[in-house]
């Protein structure tokens, strides 16, 4: 059996002994959570870290269903085209507002083919740096070396048009350096590379990145974010070193567009619950994530801000993809 369909089967017999494991005030029509990102990612450990909890406040099984593809679009795109009962929504993170700018054709509007639910966290990112091919021990040294060599130094990202790249780009831009972006097909090929030395430095989420910098294979210069990562308390950030710029990750719920608002608030009270949960919350203090949950009608806000956002920096920087 190849690898994929070998581990497709693993996932869909787990959901299947989840859901016979489940209670009597578990068993009725499951809810189909759609993860448009690869088993194993950042974002799919977060929603089956949840998953279990998710059933219990909601009184259902879960089943999660990963859809990867076209940063996101493949998976979202099943999710659009779902009927707006309550029986299917998604767990999406910043390329679903990254997307529209980047791609030149969208197969469903990002912010009109969808109804938001709630963001319900939010995941460090920090820029990090090969040591032995740019020895910074902070930013004021990493963009001097920078500015020394223009276009001499590189920076990887998991794909053309992500919010890894973007991220990169923004700090880039707001410090007004130039680097050669290499795109790669994820973070795990990207992040050898990294540490072999072929690249030499990139924004990554903080728990892709913890082990190798506890191996000071990579070093750590400033968290991308608005405050400094708990486990990575002697990095400041970016704005504390002088540099003007935000950036993380986020996950958020989402429903098809018509989604009743009565199933909004069901679903959503019932998610938040979950993720709220004593052990949920352990889960995402171990994996760096902050757990901030939202309205539906502050994720309907953040979406709109987020995609005017990145939509100007991608018309500054030029990317487009097919």
């Amino acid at each position: 059996m190849p690898f994929l369909d070998l581990r497709h089967w693993i996932c869909g017999v787990a959901a299947t002994m989840l859901s016979l494991s489940l209670p009597i005030w578990a068993q009725g029509n499951p809810l189909r959570i759609i993860v448009p990102a690869s088993a194993g990612s950042g974002q799919d450990v977060m929603v089956r870290s949840a998953q279990y909890a998710m059933s219990k406040s909601l009184g259902r099984p879960v089943v999660v269903e990963n859809l990867p593809g076209s940063g996101g679009i493949i998976g979202t795109q099943q999710l659009v085209k779902a009927a707006p009962d309550g029986n299917t929504i998604a767990f999406v993170s910043n390329n679903h507002v990254v997307n529209p700018a980047v791609y030149k054709k969208m197969p469903y509007d990002s912010l009109k083919d969808i109804t938001p639910i709630a963001v319900l966290a939010e995941t460090p990112f920090v820029l990090v740096v090969n040591p032995k091919r740019l020895p910074a021990g902070n930013l004021k040294e990493l963009v001097a070396l920078i500015k020394a060599k223009p276009d001499q130094y590189n920076f990887g990202s998991s794909g053309n048009g992500t919010i890894l790249h973007l991220a990169a780009e923004t700090f880039l831009d707001a410090a007004g350096l130039k680097a050669r972006h290499i795109p790669y097909k994820g973070v795990g090929p990207m992040t050898t590379d990294l540490i072999g030395g072929q690249v030499d430095f990139a924004v990554l989420s903080v728990p892709s990145v913890q082990a190798h910098l506890k191996a000071g294979t990579l070093r750590a210069i400033a968290a991308t974010g608005a405050t400094r990562v708990p486990s990575l308390a002697n990095v400041p950030t970016l704005q504390e070193q002088g540099i003007n710029v935000s950036v993380g990750g986020w996950l958020a719920a989402i429903g098809p567009a018509g989604l009743p608002a009565a199933e909004v608030k069901r679903l959503r009270d019932g998610i938040v619950a979950a993720w709220m949960s004593p052990e949920v919350k352990k889960a995402m203090a171990e994996q760096e994530n902050i757990l901030r949950p939202s309205t539906s009608e502050e994720a309907a806000a953040l979406f709109a801000r987020e995609q005017r956002r990145y939509a100007a920096l991608v018309r500054k920087t030029g990317v487009t993809l097919d």
